[in-house]
């Protein structure tokens, strides 16, 4: 059995009930359930735990501590396992250096491309740079003034590591009696130590000339020396004057513009030989942003318009202010935006003369000055620059943002390797492409005989690359995309055609919903690599919620059947179509159609007010107006890399933050925003975790914990004892345990073993100290409170309405089963996001704010869908307005409004493709979105006529009897 199936016995990882599982091998397999029920306990914390558990077992105690060890999982056995990959959705590097080539590997097959079969050319001449003969060389040398002194060099090393002790003696016995080391000029005669694992640069000094007539022939025979001392490469050091280079392979005729042999580190960002050397490689330099420094240009000088001037907790800057425009004759108490431009200009950038300062210490002493004037983004420049202090710079980041830097725009090369050309075009050409434009690209150069030899293998190797991202619906992508921009969707379907390309057969990969961000039409491209992979051998068990894809597997294992406590059980497993008839199964249920997102009964329309956007173009928008209706449940929708989050995230998030919220956010570009009379705040509901330790919780979050903690400090026992709420609170000294300071758990590192975490000894994990725990509400003490699941809490604290208000709307979020003390390192994305709209849900509404939601179904099963709808519907009934940017098709069908973008994604996206109802954009004939949505739309309509049929024959049939 276990040669055909992976058996599971007695799995027990967090809230797993003791089951018996049997997975097929060589399958895909689809793990579903609800939001908590256990599936990535299943799938994650015990499958692949263990089979990554038993591969680093097998290695050696010093080979174990480079790897993380996994803990053994609480499970009685698993037979039948293969080596297991995780292809999850947070594994991708926030590195700035990384990049979708990097990752994917497709960089450094294009870095070894440029350097075997490019052609460098001269930037400023732009004309193909050749090889370069010794008498080019003596004629460049000899064009240098008359006197001029020179030293010819020939470097042997370039930053190499060691100390290189036997290449000095050999160069000492061929008579040479000089060497420059790191710069500085050295005998042979005396000992040379150098460090081991520092790198050296070491040049022979081969012959000092004086330029003048008649020194040809020696200059010749010096050069030739020289290059034979180092294959090919020379260096001229002009005394009191520049280095000149010289390469006998490549050099500009005309200027004489030289390039070091062609090698793939001079196109990596990431080396010093290849990176720009103004923004080292990162392509962006953080500089102050004048629209930062000035966020509000309604407001006058004297009223504080320049932010970062205004006067804290000295009087300095504003007295300088007030000095500069009575120098300047600029009037303090107009609006900025009606100041003259010159007169802006002045003080942002400064003059450079000296100005008188009147300036009035803190101690009453009046200082009379003359100082240069050197304009408030200097100042703020070279105070971030300059300062010794981190809290000074961090307060002067809050004015500055990422500029393309000015030296390679953007490019993050240097001017040498964006030189080299394939196909007429460099490097960095080709990244900024779309995949499939880069594709097309490569397919299409048209190379020599000899280039083709050189570069079929690695043409081969990009294509192939390039081929499987298209195949999982990545095409959209640019290769010089960061890849801490990338959704987490993104991310995983990157690590999936990397394994694709791999090949590998007999591995059992374990995938976290790789469907995430996918727009309908790309999802069969998505299952389709994931049946390649089936094919080829493999085992895929798929954590799912995907409809097509769960009809598409091969074997389905339903866990459940609720949430939390109320999980962790097998309810149902087997093929699609045994699952779609077991009525006690819920994902059953809604495959066969039983149970469905009933459409809704009538549409709201728009109030009349709008939100409206002109002119957006960040990244791939072209110059888009966008019109945002309040007081409804709008839905922005388009294939993937259309520009939704663009628009969503970039522009509109960002400006409306920046001018309701007060926020440091610089939006993307777009020429115009109206509307904002309209609305008070707007409030961003993500997936991002609530906190990052394990001390902020559900009950902190959402300020429950203060009213429970009020309750505790007005029992009698408290009073007596003089507890006051801060007692009760476990960040603080006073009422916490402070062998775990609260935390109730204490770390052990283990060295080569995983680190373990044991509880508490004093207080047994309970957080707080004996005195602490003997004050009880109804019997219960603090700790009692913190480890109950919301449904208890709710029954527990039903008779105070403050803390049972709270408590409802994050058991309506479907919580129920969560914890209230449960540490937010260990909620989902999903979890944390229904835990933010459960803490807006109780808070009273005026009707003028925006929540947007960017993918909230992600994690979630369709019965949480159907919940977490109730819940959008019921902050958009109170009259606030709802934006969520969406691929989810029952979340699409019951919007008012659709805003849809496309028509395809990358270069082919960025415009409005159809705006309306979903039944107006499901007539569009040119929206993606439309065309799934139509048959949803009419099935849902079948399906409701059907129920009310039903209804009637039993209210029929009840009247007559």
């Amino acid at each position: 059995m276990s040669q055909e199936n992976i058996v599971i016995r007695g799995a027990r990882v967090h809230n797993l009930k003791e089951i018996d599982v049997e997975i097929p091998r060589n399958q895909l397999v689809v793990l579903t359930g609800l939001s908590g029920s256990g599936k990535s306990s299943l799938a994650f914390d015990t499958i692949y735990a263990e089979g990554q558990r038993r591969y680093v077992e097998s290695l050696s105690a010093y080979a174990r501590q480079f790897l993380g060890q996994m803990d053994k999982p609480d499970v009685d056995s698993i037979e039948g396992l293969s080596p297991a990959i995780s292809i999850d959705q947070k594994t991708t590097s926030r590195n700035p250096r990384s990049t979708v080539g990097t990752v994917t590997e497709i960089y450094d097959y294009l870095r070894l491309l440029f350097a075997r079969v490019g052609r460098p050319h001269c930037p400023e001449h732009g004309i193909e740079i050749t090889s370069q003969t010794v008498q080019q060389m003596a004629d460049r040398i000899l064009e240098l003034p008359e006197r001029s002194r020179i030293q010819i060099m020939a470097p042997i090393v370039e930053e190499r590591k060691g100390e290189h002790v036997k290449l000095l003696s050999e160069i000492g016995k061929q008579g040479y009696v000089r060497v420059r080391v790191d710069g500085e000029i050295r005998d042979l005669s005396e000992e040379i130590e150098l460090e081991k694992n520092k790198k050296h640069t070491i040049e022979v000094v081969v012959d000092r000339i004086v330029v003048k007539p008649g020194i040809e022939t020696r200059l010749t025979d010096s050069l030739e020396t020289a290059l034979q001392l180092t294959d090919g490469k020379v260096l001229v050091d002009v005394i009191d004057g520049e280095e000149i280079r010289f390469n006998q392979n490549f050099s500009c005729p005309m200027c004489g513009f030289s390039i070091e042999e062609l090698s793939p580190r001079m196109f990596s960002f990431n080396s010093p030989f290849g990176a720009c050397p103004n923004c080292d490689g990162l392509g962006s330099r953080m500089e102050v942003n004048p629209d930062l420094v000035i966020p509000d240009k309604n407001k006058t000088l004297r009223e504080g318009a320049i932010e970062p001037w205004v006067g804290k907790s000295s009087n300095y800057y504003p007295a300088l202010l007030e000095s500069a425009c009575r120098h300047y004759g600029i009037d303090m108490d107009v609006p900025v935006k009606k100041l003259p431009k010159r007169d802006l200009k002045k003080l942002l950038e400064g003059t450079g003369e000296r100005i008188p300062f009147r300036y009035e210490s803190d101690f009453g002493r009046v200082k009379r000055l003359s100082i240069r004037f050197e304009g408030v983004l200097k100042n703020l420049e070279r105070r971030y620059r300059d300062s010794g202090s981190d809290a000074i710079r961090e307060q002067i980041e809050n004015y500055m943002s990422h500029i393309a830097c000015p030296t390679c725009q953007g490019a993050r090369l240097r001017e040498g390797s964006l030189s080299v050309l394939v196909g007429g075009k460099n490097i960095a050409y080709v990244t900024s492409l779309s995949i499939r434009e880069a594709r097309d690209f490569v397919n299409g150069l048209a190379l020599t005989e000899k280039e083709m030899t050189i570069g079929r293998q690695i043409l081969k190797e990009i294509d192939s690359r390039l081929g499987f991202l298209v195949n999982v619906g990545l095409d959209y992508l640019t290769l010089d995309r960061s890849a801490g921009s990338l959704s987490g969707g993104e991310a995983q379907r990157i690590r999936l055609a990397t394994q694709i390309g791999s090949k590998l057969m007999g591995v059992l990969y374990i995938l976290d919903e790789p469907s995430i961000g996918l727009h309908q039409r790309d999802n069969n491209r998505l299952i389709q690599t994931l049946e390649q992979m089936r094919d080829l051998g493999n085992t895929l068990i798929v954590v799912e919620h995907d409809e097509d894809t769960m009809l598409a597997s091969d074997w389905i294992v339903d866990v459940g059947p609720g949430a939390g406590a109320h999980g962790g059980q097998i309810v149902a497993s087997g093929t699609p179509e045994q699952v779609m008839k077991m009525d006690h199964s819920l994902t059953g249920q809604y495959l066969s159609g039983k149970k469905f997102i009933p459409l809704p009964e009538e549409r709201r329309q728009p109030n009349g007010k709008w939100v409206e956007i002109k002119g957006a173009r960040e990244n791939n928008l072209k110059d888009v107006d966008v019109k945002v209706p309040l007081g409804v449940f709008t839905c922005v929708t388009g294939v993937s890399g259309s520009g939704k989050s663009t628009l969503v995230n970039e522009i509109l998030l960002k400006a409306l933050a920046r001018e309701l919220n007060r926020s440091k956010w610089v939006p993307g570009r777009y020429r115009a925003i109206k509307g904002l009379e309209h609305l008070d705040k707007v409030i961003n509901i993500d997936q991002s975790p609530i906190g990052r330790t394990p001390r902020s919780n559900p009950a902190t979050y959402t300020s429950v914990f203060d009213d429970v903690r009020d309750v505790f400090a007005s029992t009698q026992e408290a009073k007596v004892r003089g507890y006051k709420k801060g007692r009760f609170s476990f960040n603080v000294k006073g009422g916490r345990c402070e062998a775990c300071r609260g935390d109730g758990i204490i770390k052990i590192e283990m060295h080569f073993l995983p680190d373990v975490y044991v509880p508490c000894e004093e207080c047994k994990g309970k957080r707080y100290n004996r005195d602490t725990l003997e004050v009880k509400y109804k019997g219960k003490n603090i700790s009692d409170v913190l480890d109950m699941r919301v449904e208890e809490a709710l029954e527990f604290f039903k008779n105070i309405p403050r803390i049972r208000r709270k408590l409802q709307t994050l058991y309506d979020v479907g919580l129920g089963y969560v914890k209230l003390g449960q540490p937010a390192t260990t909620l989902s994305g999903g979890e944390a996001q229904r835990v933010k709209l459960a803490s807006e849900l109780y808070k009273r509404s005026r009707g003028r704010t925006l929540y947007i939601l960017d993918e909230p179904t992600t994690g979630l099963h369709v019965d949480d869908i159907s919940r977490l709808l109730q819940v959008l519907q019921r902050l958009v009934e109170n009259g606030d307005s709802v934006l969520v940017i969406e691929h989810n098709l029952d979340v699409i069908k019951t919007a008012d409004y659709l805003i849809d973008l496309g028509p395809e994604g990358g270069t082919g996206g960025g415009t409005i493709v159809a705006t309306g109802t979903p039944e107006e954009v499901a007539e569009v004939n040119s929206s993606h979105t439309g065309q799934f949505l139509k048959p949803i739309l009419e099935r849902d309509r079948q399906r409701m006529e059907e129920v009310y049929r039903k209804l009637s024959e039993q209210v029929t049939k009840a009247s007559n009897s």
